[in-house]
């Protein structure tokens, strides 16, 4: 069985964590969210290696990055993610054969 939990108890833990290293009271969002587009660097290396480890290492590193520029900007990062599916939810489409997503007009 795969270990999870919640998204929201993942984003307090996260959020306890960065709080005990001092993220929030010395880093920046700027910093967070330049540290986000490495570890998404890291995930566009993982999926072009299909590394499966490495993507989920990726993924979870990016998680956390957005998790604190999310704090250090007083947002809600469920309410951002949860806004933006708003957005897209009535989007219609299709996938190209060069695997990009083409909006409707």
């Amino acid at each position: 069985m795969k270990e999870t939990q919640s998204f929201g108890m993942t984003e307090f833990q996260v959020m306890q964590w960065a709080e005990a290293r001092g993220i929030y009271a010395n880093g920046t969002a700027l910093g967070q969210a330049k540290k986000t587009l490495e570890e998404a660097g890291e995930l566009l290396a993982a999926v072009a290696s299909n590394d499966r480890a490495e993507i989920a290492d990726a993924l979870g590193d990016v998680m956390v990055t957005l998790v604190n520029v999310a704090v250090l900007c007083d947002m809600d990062l469920r309410q951002c993610f949860y806004k933006a599916y708003k957005v897209i939810e009535p989007r219609k489409g299709y996938m190209n054969k060069n695997g990009q997503f083409v909006k409707e007009s």
